[in-house]
């Protein structure tokens, strides 16, 4: 068995570097812990993709739309595992109540789920964690024949069976230990002991044999779940060495990336930047728009000419509530640019220009172009009308910003929106804006109000 021989052979490099660096081996864990996590539930119909599933672990970060019970399942694999690389450390053995406490944190609380009954009716079923299955098990295959497990009533003798053969195995002196994870692996999905979960278990088990004896942990692939398939139907008609076979070709690549591990090197996969990507998306979705484009004149026209004159008839009308305080009120737009000129014994020099407006017409009709950086709405409140108080003015000031992918409104040096160009101000944008910027004009007003009263 050429795959074994080779297992075996990088077993001894890879024991002739330990002891690994503490903090290397740390990340090599969380690489296997992730990647098992993933592929593990995967393979059994789990809908959260790697990103999402490394965000879950990593940061707790739930995925929109996916169902309640794939983070459930995803949360408890991942305490399982957690649970299994600790006790490996010490001298815990493999005992029917360590596969059944195991089964337990795996699937958290017993759920139901929809079945068939033996007349094709259906029906629901109940999933207990942590004990053997009360209902048989069987499946169909796709040509319609039954697949027979253990009946609920076998389960126990052949748990116990299972068992006695494992520590006889382990007891001889001669024992390959990934002969005997793999076919433990197969042995107990040949029971399947449980109502659920009996892959997941079956796979953390083999792990933990592995582990046990210093190997890594083996990774199914999602991506090669029909070659894992076919490899457990060639074991059910008495083709074993397929399957071992199958599990120490995986065995070998977990070995090859300890090894670069243990080494220093990189222990990234071809396919890990696809995930980080994947990753990368789905946090980032949620915390900002997509840009399409750079800004255009013709961005910039439309922006004016839609979102930019709401806001402005809608502060005009706004601001004019606050005129009765004061002598005079008024608005001024003020607009900022880039222009590129000819300059003597220079060809270009990037030159900024200011110019101020009395209405927001005159800015349209002078003309918008993408060398606008930033157009400022300043209303002034001019001298406060009432007698005894002391002169004083009021401004407020909006500036619509715009970079290459974007436009920012601001107060001063706050952001209150960043849109992309193609996303206009809603109703709601503009009355939060106008209404912010009038509270602390009244406020500004009020404790004119409370210094006179105190004067007096």
């Amino acid at each position: 068995m050429e795959e074994i021989i080779n297992a075996l052979e990088l077993k001894k490099q890879l024991d002739a570097l330990r002891p690994i660096d503490r903090e290397q081996e740390a990340r090599i864990m969380q690489k296997f812990r992730l990647d098992w996590n993933y592929h593990s539930n995967n393979l059994e119909g789990n809908s959260l993709t790697y990103g999402e599933t490394k965000a879950l672990i990593m940061h707790g970060i739930t995925a929109q739309g996916k169902p309640l019970k794939d983070h459930f399942e995803v949360t408890g694999h991942n305490e399982a595992i957690n649970w299994v690389i600790d006790v490996v450390k010490g001298d815990y053995p493999l005992t029917e109540h360590f596969i059944r406490e195991l089964h337990t944190l795996l699937l958290k609380e017993s759920y139901e789920v929809d079945a068939i009954t033996p007349d094709g009716k259906p029906t629901k079923k109940r999933i207990a964690v942590g004990r053997y299955k009360s209902s048989p098990n069987h499946v169909q295959t796709k040509t319609g024949e039954i697949f027979y497990f253990a009946t609920p009533e076998e389960t126990p003798a052949k748990m116990s069976d299972l068992m006695v053969w494992y520590n006889e195995k382990i007891e001889d002196s001669g024992f390959n230990p990934i002969l005997l994870a793999a076919e433990f692996h197969y042995k107990f999905i040949r029971i399947h002991p449980f109502d659920d979960g009996n892959g997941r278990t079956a796979r953390i088990l083999m792990n933990f044999i592995l582990m046990k004896f210093g190997y890594p942990p083996v990774i199914i692939k999602t991506e090669d779940k029909a070659n894992y398939f076919a490899a457990l139907q060639l074991a059910d008609v008495g083709q074993l060495e397929a399957f071992v076979n199958y599990i120490a070709q995986n065995l070998i690549r977990s070995l090859e990336i300890m090894i670069a591990g243990a080494k220093g090197e990189s222990i990234e996969e071809p396919d890990d930047i696809d995930k980080e990507i994947a990753l990368l998306e789905k946090r980032l979705n949620g915390l900002g728009d997509i840009s399409y484009h750079n800004k255009t004149t013709d961005d910039l026209y439309l922006l004016f000419d839609s979102s930019i004159r709401k806001f402005v008839d809608a502060l005009i009308t706004e601001f004019k509530k606050l005129t009765i305080f004061y002598m005079n009120g008024y608005p001024e737009f003020i607009v900022k640019k880039t222009v590129y000129v000819e300059v003597e014994h220079e060809d270009y020099r990037n030159v900024k220009r200011t110019n101020k407006y009395s209405s927001f017409e005159e800015v349209m009709q002078t003309g918008i172009t993408d060398e606008f950086n930033q157009f400022t709405i300043k209303f002034h409140f001019k001298y406060f009308n009432r007698v005894g108080f002391g002169e004083f003015n009021f401004t407020s000031e909006y500036n619509f910003i715009f970079s290459e992918l974007a436009y920012s409104l601001t107060i001063g040096t706050v952001v209150l929106y960043q849109k992309p160009y193609n996303a206009e101000l809603t109703e709601s944008d503009i009355i939060n804006a106008l209404k912010r910027e009038s509270k602390r004009h009244t406020i500004f007003i009020e404790q004119k109000i409370s210094e006179k009263e105190k004067g007096q």
